[in-house]
Parts: C-alpha cells; sequence; structure tokens
C-alpha cells in the first residue's frame, strides 16, 4: 500500500482507502455485523488506515461498525464520518449550530471513540458554505477535543470552491471519475494552493465502470441505482456520477476497448483517479472482502500513458461531458 497526504491535517493516508455507504447504505442488500466486521478488518490487513462513513448510512450502523472494529485494533486507523444529511426537509435553515453540535455528538457515540478524527459537512445546500458561524463551531469543537479535523463533502465545484476559503477547512470530499473530470480543472489547482487534502468518491460510478453492466441489468427495489436516476430521493449526480444510463454504457464499451486485457476495467478507473496528484485518496465501497481486495489491485498497475490518459478524455467528451460538466 502507498501513502499520500491528506493536505494541511498532517496525515498521510493509504491512497486506495475505503468508503463504507454498502455498510447500512441503501445499496438493496442487507449488511450483517459480522460481514461488516470481516470487510473491516480485511481492509485493516491490507493497509487501509482511512475509513470514511456517515451518521446517515443505516442510521448509525455503519460508524458503529467503523468504530467497534477500529476500536479492537492495533493500528492506527482514521475514521472520518459527515454530519448534515440528517436534517428534513434537507434546506438551509435547517443548518443551525445547536443542530449540528447534537449530530457530531451522537457520532461519538455511534462509533465509541473520544475523538474524530475528520469530521465533513455532508453535501449541504450550497447557501451553507455562505455561513461563516457554521465552520466556526468546528473551532469550538477541536478546542473541546471532540474533532480533530473539519472537512466538507460537496456535490459542486462551486461548493468546493467556496469552503476552502475558511481557514479551518482541511479536506473536500468530491464526485471524481472518468464520468465526472471537471474537479480536475480550477478546483484541484486551488486545493494544491492551499493544501487541502482532496478525497475521491463515487470512484467507479456506482458500478457502472466496472464495465459488468449491461441495458438488462436491474437492480432492487431498494437500491439507489434503482430510484434515484433522476434525483428523486438525493442529488441525482450521486447515482451513475449524474450520467445518462444509455450514455455511460456506451462510454464504458470504449473504454473496454482501450483498456482490453486481463485486468479488469475498475481496476483502470480507480488507477486513472491516482495519476492526478491533487488526490490524497480515493474511497470506493465494498460489499464483501473480496471486491475489497481487488480493488486494492488497482494501487499495483503502471502508470496509464499519456495517450491512454487524452483516450480516456476524449471518450468523455463524446458520450459524458453534455450531461455533467457545466451540473456539477
Amino acid at each position: 500500500m502507498r501513502y499520500r497526504s491528506l493536505g494541511k491535517t498532517g496525515i498521510e493516508v493509504s491512497e486506495i482507502s475505503l468508503g463504507t455507504w454498502q455498510v447500512g447504505g441503501r445499496w438493496g442488500e442487507p449488511f450483517s455485523d459480522a460481514t461488516a466486521d470481516a470487510l473491516l478488518n480485511q481492509a485493516i490487513d491490507a493497509g487501509i488506515n482511512f475509513i470514511d462513513t456517515a451518521d446517515v448510512y443505516s442510521a448509525g450502523a455503519s460508524e458503529a461498525a467503523v468504530g467497534r472494529v477500529v476500536r479492537a485494533r492495533s493500528e492506527r486507523v482514521f475514521v472520518a464520518t459527515k454530519c448534515g444529511r440528517q436534517i428534513s426537509p434537507h434546506v438551509n435553515a435547517g443548518y443551525t449550530v445547536a443542530a449540528l453540535r447534537g449530530y457530531v455528538e451522537a457520532s461519538l457515540r455511534n462509533t465509541g471513540l473520544d475523538t474524530l478524527d475528520l469530521v465533513q459537512l455532508h453535501c449541504p445546500p450550497t447557501e451553507v458554505f455562505y455561513r461563516p458561524e457554521i465552520f466556526e463551531l468546528f473551532e469550538r469543537l477541536r478546542d473541546e477535543g471532540k474533532v480533530r479535523h473539519l472537512g466538507v463533502s460537496v456535490e459542486k465545484i462551486e461548493e468546493a470552491l467556496k469552503a476552502i476559503e475558511f481557514p479551518n477547512v482541511e479536506t473536500v470530499q468530491i464526485i471524481f471519475n472518468m464520468f465526472r473530470q471537471r474537479p480536475a480543472e480550477l478546483f484541484f489547482e486551488q486545493a494544491a494552493r492551499r493544501d487541502i487534502g482532496v478525497i475521491a468518491r463515487v470512484p467507479l460510478a456506482s458500478g457502472l465502470l466496472t464495465g459488468q453492466y449491461t441495458a438488462a441489468t436491474t437492480f432492487g427495489a431498494e437500491d439507489h441505482r434503482n430510484f434515484n436516476r433522476e434525483g428523486a430521493a438525493f442529488d441525482r449526480g450521486e447515482t451513475f456520477s449524474g450520467v445518462d444510463y444509455e450514455h455511460g454504457l456506451a462510454a464504458v464499451a470504449e473504454l473496454k476497448d482501450l483498456f482490453a486485457g486481463d485486468v479488469p476495467l475498475a481496476h483502470w478507473a480507480l488507477s486513472w483517479i491516482l495519476m492526478f496528484e491533487a488526490v490524497s485518496c480515493v474511497i470506493p465501497g465494498a460489499s464483501r472482502p473480496a471486491q475489497l481486495l481487488s480493488n486494492l489491485q488497482a494501487a499495483a498497475l503502471r502508470a496509464l500513458t499519456t495517450t491512454e490518459m487524452a483516450q480516456v478524455r476524449a471518450i468523455y467528451e463524446r458520450h459524458i461531458k453534455a450531461d455533467v460538466h457545466l451540473r456539477w
């Protein structure tokens, strides 16, 4: 496992880390404590030292699983969680200092940890990024020993650029993959200038970039890939990265031709993200240990060539850019 700097936090994190939406998230499959424990222990055994969760993943079940395993291990594992998505309706007015403090304290109870390594605002409405009192709260929480670092998870480039104007924001979690390339433009430049840790989420576009889906693939009723394609439940960009499914399949067909061979497309998709120096880590999810170990194989791939990088960009511009580039 290779490690990279998480911006100005001073933390070195595994370049392939773990997202735990599946551990209690809406993917259509129940997740037992035994499965969660096996997955999380396998991650740590493999050298992963950064695990991302959130209080809304099955109403705290993901946080509880992460905390339970991390507390039982001797290795230093950094736990990142997120808060704010419990606010309903999820609007600017719901973001109050008192509400967010309550969520952070609940996350401490869920995880059983004395201090949360990183707390991230969980894709709040854009207006929240223009409210200094929200960011000041986390200074007080840090002084109280409840959090070590503050970050944000965002939907839009505008939100990322605004957030990093606050000096106590140290990380930005953002959708970045072969189908969502806009962050590599102005945002990465500004993040590097301010020494911001960049956490790349949804790296496989909800599985589209595994190359395993077809027009006949179906998803369960409780799976967001079924019910959120048009943004019915939350931001459309979180499902298939906001890409029209048929357009995505056409792009994937070309990517599979480009990276023909025995290496799965998912590995190349993860390796492509790691070609960008601004990225601190990528956080693919996994629903079983074998899937986790497969994702980790991406770290051993050779670097993509200049020609391959240019061809990935060309495929994006032909099939994907019109769907997503100016939306997020």
